[in-house]
């Protein structure tokens, strides 16, 4: 009898907590959009209906998909560049303010797989924070070290993001040679890392280098 109450109640943690990872994430997911849209709603809807005459629902939202269209097309031209760049210098003066935008701004830029700026370049397994154990970690760069003796070592750059907020992490420097990479895009390992290991391929396998 207690042997069945136990296998009972097993089924029924098991099943509450695949309900949970179920019903969470996507319950988050839902209320991060939602105040995502209500709050640019609020900023733009009020000039808007003032303007109309009349209340749409949405219209803000709608309007900044078309500012954030405009201000793209106009970072591909001379003009736009300058400006941009004149902005970012004018925000870069600002202490508090360019740390958080320049951490929203290399956050989003990690997106960018290719791109001339601060991205993620790849996944990597790394043996850290001990020998034995691995962590996943993401490559940003690389860097030389010459040391007093001439002797040249070359690292790269591996950024460990910590869950849940990836602006939020440690940057270690591996020897080349140390550092596995994985055939995980960088999307696959920040799922994988952010979700604290919830979110795993079946399989994780070595990505050969092509020479």
């Amino acid at each position: 009898m207690n042997a069945s109450r136990k296998k009972f109640g097993g089924e029924v943690r098991t099943t509450f907590l695949r309900g949970a990872g179920v019903i969470i994430p996507l319950a988050l997911t839902v209320w991060f959009f939602q105040a995502l849209l209500n709050a640019i709603d609020g900023i733009l809807s009020p000039f808007l209906e003032k303007w109309l005459g009349r209340e749409v629902p949405g219209l803000g939202f709608l309007t900044m998909l078309v500012i954030i269209l405009l201000v793209g097309l106009l970072s591909r031209n001379l003009l736009g560049r300058i400006f941009f760049g004149w902005f970012d210098r004018l925000i870069a003066s600002i202490p508090f303010v360019r740390s958080v935008h320049g951490a929203i701004r290399d956050l989003i830029g990690a997106f960018a797989i290719g791109g001339k700026g601060k991205t993620f370049r790849q996944v990597v397994m790394v043996q850290y924070p001990r020998i034995g154990l691995f962590s996943i970690g993401f490559v940003t760069n690389e860097t030389s070290f010459v040391a007093a003796d001439n002797k040249l070592v070359e690292f790269v750059n591996v950024y460990f993001p910590h869950p849940p907020n990836p602006t939020s992490g440690v940057l270690i420097l591996v020897p080349k040679q140390e550092a596995v990479p994985l055939n995980l895009t960088i999307e696959q390992g920040l799922k994988l890392v952010l979700s604290g290991g919830i979110v795993t391929p079946d399989r994780l396998t070595q990505r050969q280098i092509t020479q």
